[in-house]
C-alpha cells in the first residue's frame, strides 16, 4: 500500500513538471516574435546657454520679438484752445471788419458790441476804443488790420505790470505760517481752487494745514477734507454753524505747532444777508492776523461765467477783505472773458490764477499777453 502511494506521487510531480516545460516553452517563443521599439526620449528643458555648431549642423535662432511701440504722449491743449467761447466773441467781428477793406463807422460798432459781449464794460470798451478813434481820425492808422493789432496791443498794455504772483513770504519764522484766505460766493469753485492749489503747494514741497472755515455748508467741510486727504495735508474743521473766525484761528495755531509752512483757508459765501456775510469776513480777517500766522494773500474767486455779476462780487468782497488777487475760475466755459479787464481796470485787482479745465494742473498762473493773444487768433479750429 505504501509503495502504490509512492508511485501515484512521482507520477504526479512528472506531470507537473511536464505541463511547466511546456508554458515556458510557447511563453519564450511568443515573446521572441514581438518587435521592441526604442524608449522615447524624454523632451529636454530649453537651453538658456548658447552652444557653438558642429561642424555645419544649424543652430534655430529664437524669434525676434519687436518690443510694443510706445503710445504718443497726449498733447495738451493750449491756452488758445481752451479759449474757444471767448474768441467767439471777437472772430465774427473781426471778420467783417476784415472783409470791409476800409474803416468805417460799421467798424467801431464792430467792435464796441464785441467787446461789450465779451463783458468788459461799457466803461473799459469806451476807454479802448476812443484812443483808436483817435489815431483813425489823425491817419496814424489807416487799415482794418493795423487797427486790430492796435486794439491787440492795447488791450496788452491794459493788463500790464500788475503784481501777479502769488506771495509766499520765505523770511517768516519756523511756527510762523503764511495763511492764504480764498473768499468768494457759494458755486464759484472756491473750495475746489482750494484743493487745486494744495496739491500743487505740497508738489512743491511745502507743507499745508487745510482749514475749513465755511462752517454754514457743511458739503464745503467735507469736499474740503477729501482734498486734504489726496493732497495728504493736516486738516480742521469746526462745528456745523459754528464760528468760522474760530475754525480759521485754531486752523492757523495748529499749523504754527506743528512748523507747518502755509494755511490754505476755506471762508463762507453766504450768510443770511449780505451784510453778515462781509462783516464775518471783516471778523476772519481780523481774527487770522492776531494769530501766530501771517496773511500773505486774500484771493476772491470768481466764476467766469458770472459776466458782470463778478465785477459785483469782487467791489463787495474787496471793500470787506482788502482782496490781493482774483482767480477766475471756468474761463474755459465762458464767453465772457472780458471779466478779466472789467476786474483790473476799474478795481485795480489783479488776476493771478485761471482755471481752464477740472485736472488739478488746469489751474494756471494768469499770463495777460497770452491771454490776449489767444483772444486774437481767430484762425480755423483743429
Amino acid at each position: 500500500m505504501d509503495i502504490q502511494w509512492l508511485f501515484l506521487i512521482l507520477a504526479i510531480v512528472v506531470l507537473v513538471f511536464g505541463v511547466g516545460v511546456v508554458v515556458a516553452n510557447r511563453r519564450k517563443m511568443g515573446s521572441g516574435q514581438r518587435t521592441e521599439l526604442p524608449p522615447r526620449p524624454a523632451p529636454s528643458a530649453p537651453s538658456t546657454t548658447t552652444e557653438e555648431p558642429e561642424g555645419d549642423t544649424l543652430v534655430e535662432e529664437p524669434p525676434v520679438v519687436e518690443p510694443e511701440p510706445e503710445p504718443e504722449p497726449v498733447k495738451p491743449l493750449s491756452l488758445r484752445d481752451r479759449l474757444s467761447k471767448a474768441r467767439a466773441s471777437f472772430s465774427g467781428a473781426f471778420g467783417s471788419i476784415l472783409g470791409r477793406g476800409a474803416i468805417t463807422d460799421e467798424t467801431w460798432d464792430d467792435l464796441e458790441e464785441a467787446l461789450l459781449r465779451a463783458d468788459v464794460g461799457l466803461g473799459v470798451a469806451d476807454g479802448l476804443l476812443e484812443p483808436l478813434k483817435e489815431r483813425v481820425k489823425a491817419k496814424e492808422i489807416t487799415e482794418p488790420s493795423d487797427l486790430l493789432a492796435a486794439l491787440q496791443a492795447d488791450m496788452i498794455a491794459r493788463l500790464a505790470d500788475a503784481d501777479r504772483e502769488v506771495h509766499f513770504d520765505e523770511s517768516l519764522e519756523p511756527g510762523q505760517p503764511n495763511v492764504w484766505l480764498f473768499v468768494g460766493v457759494n458755486g464759484v469753485g472756491k473750495t475746489t481752487t482750494i484743493g487745486k492749489v494744495a496739491r500743487q503747494q505740497t508738489e512743491a514741497g511745502r507743507t499745508l494745514l487745510l482749514a475749513a472755515g465755511d462752517t454754514f455748508r457743511a458739503a464745503a467741510a467735507e469736499q474740503l477734507g477729501t482734498w486734504a486727504e489726496r493732497s495728504n495735508t493736516e486738516f480742521v474743521r469746526g462745528t456745523e454753524g459754528g464760528d468760522p473766525s474760530s475754525v480759521i484761528f485754531d486752523g492757523i495755531e495748529r499749523a504754527a505747532s506743528k512748523q507747518i509752512d502755509l494755511v490754505l483757508a476755506d471762508t463762507a459765501g453766504r450768510l443770511h444777508t449780505k451784510t453778515n456775510l462781509m462783516e464775518e469776513l471783516k471778523k476772519v480777517r481780523r481774527v487770522a492776523e492776531k494769530g501766530a500766522g501771517t496773511v500773505t494773500e486774500t484771493l476772491l474767486v470768481i466764476d467766469a461765467t458770472t459776466g458782470q455779476n463778478g465785477l459785483a462780487q469782487a467791489r463787495q468782497f474787496s471793500e470787506a477783505t482788502n482782496v490781493t488777487g482774483v482767480v477766475l475760475t471756468k474761463l474755459d466755459g465762458s464767453a465772457k472773458g472780458g471779466i478779466v479787464f472789467a476786474v483790473e481796470t476799474e478795481l485795480g485787482i489783479p488776476v493771478k490764477l485761471v482755471g481752464v479745465g477740472e485736472q488739478v494742473n488746469d489751474l494756471i498762473p494768469f499770463d495777460p499777453d497770452e491771454f490776449v493773444n489767444a483772444l486774437f487768433d481767430t484762425g480755423t479750429d483743429g
